[in-house]
């Protein structure tokens, strides 16, 4: 292999992939990236098995070749380097690294060493806005679940019902659901979470993603990066059920004071793991939120608000706070029944975005 290829687009590719290697693996070559010429350009990809990500550069090929290199090595030398050419040379398992002022080898481990995501044959194909696609797995992908105890919890689920693409992820204590864009294909699919950060992570805004899927595996294009993963086996749980159909009490409130009482009452809250008091209170129209901490004191904040019913529920104050960060709008629906009912935070001004928090017993 002899190329020449910019510092610039080669640190931005280092730096979307690197980051899947992982040196903690059973095999030593996940450690590495893989470099290779495709065609006229130079391509840079690693793998932890579950997930892949790729990612094509721009460069001068003059001879075409192929090695896998340390990761964390590679993306901080290059990272280091001056704004320029760099020129990479293959020799046997030798990776020669100059420029004008710089000249280093990085030792490697032949590239048929390493392994290779299955490629999809055939499957469905959809695409989306990458503006719209971030906006929705922004939305959703905190709630998903960090116990590897139920898999599918890890995931973020991808469906079409009533011809749109629903979004949804829980980690059982907490739900986050968003409708997104018309679509012709039926699919029912759960990506895992962290396949869904690093996607957030190395996609623009610019290019349109275009989406492969089958069975088992799931590719997001876009522009000069892929990133492809494998799904979660099993079904997604019947969510629908913690969606309660009728609220008997309901505010409408502004959400950036609602943000600021829930923040400030969450300081209180450090000695109960995170526990809050909602309260709303129809006949003073407000939405109260108090919390109380043994040793250092007690917390009750209020904000105006409409509403209907009265009620009080127990409620993790991270959560609210997730949910209402979640939120692109002036005002937010809050909802409940019982004290031992889920609670609806919605946008007031568009219904395709539902999170659900389940209550703390009081």
């Amino acid at each position: 292999m002899n190329v020449q290829v910019t510092q610039e687009n080669l640190s931005r590719a280092l730096n979307n992939v690197a980051k899947v290697a992982s040196s903690r693996n059973t095999l030593p070559i996940l450690a590495n990236v893989l470099i290779k010429t495709v065609g006229k350009r130079v391509c840079v990809s690693a793998t932890n098995l579950n997930i892949a990500i790729t990612c094509y550069v721009g460069s001068k090929v003059n001879k075409e070749g192929a090695i896998t290199v340390p990761a964390r090595l590679m993306q901080d030398f290059v990272q280091n380097l001056p704004g320029g050419v760099i020129n990479l040379e293959l020799e046997d398992t030798k990776l020669h690294i100059s420029t004008d002022k710089h000249n280093s080898t990085i030792n490697g481990i032949p590239a048929d060493e390493y392994p290779v995501m299955p490629h999809i044959k055939s499957g469905t194909n959809w695409s989306i806005n990458p503006k719209q696609l971030k906006s929705a797995l922004n939305q959703v992908v905190a709630a998903a679940s960090n116990d590897d105890a139920r898999p599918i919890l890890t995931g973020v689920n991808f469906h079409t019902s009533n011809g749109r693409l629903v979004i949804v992820a829980t980690d059982g204590y907490r739900l986050a659901e968003t409708k997104t864009i018309n679509m012709k294909n039926d699919i029912n699919l759960t990506v895992p979470a962290t396949a869904i950060q690093d996607l957030l992570r190395v996609i623009n805004d610019e290019d349109e993603v275009v989406v492969t899927n089958n069975d088992q595996q799931l590719i997001f294009k876009a522009g000069d990066i892929e990133l492809t993963t494998r799904l979660i086996e099993g079904s997604y749980p019947d969510y629908k059920k913690l969606i309660p159909k009728t609220l008997a009490t309901t505010a409408q409130i502004d959400r950036s004071e609602f943000a600021s009482i829930t923040k400030i009452s969450s300081l209180f809250a450090r000695e109960s793991a995170g526990s809050v008091v909602l309260g709303v209170d129809d006949k003073k129209n407000q939405v109260v939120i108090s919390s109380i901490a043994s040793q250092f004191g007690e917390n009750t904040a209020t904000a105006d608000a409409k509403v209907k019913g009265i009620g009080n529920i127990t409620l993790n104050s991270r959560y609210i706070n997730d949910a209402l960060s979640s939120i692109d709008a002036t005002e937010v629906f809050i909802g409940f029944n019982g004290k031992l009912d889920p609670v609806i935070l919605k946008n007031s001004e568009n219904e395709d975005y539902t999170h659900v928090i389940m209550p703390l017993k009081s």
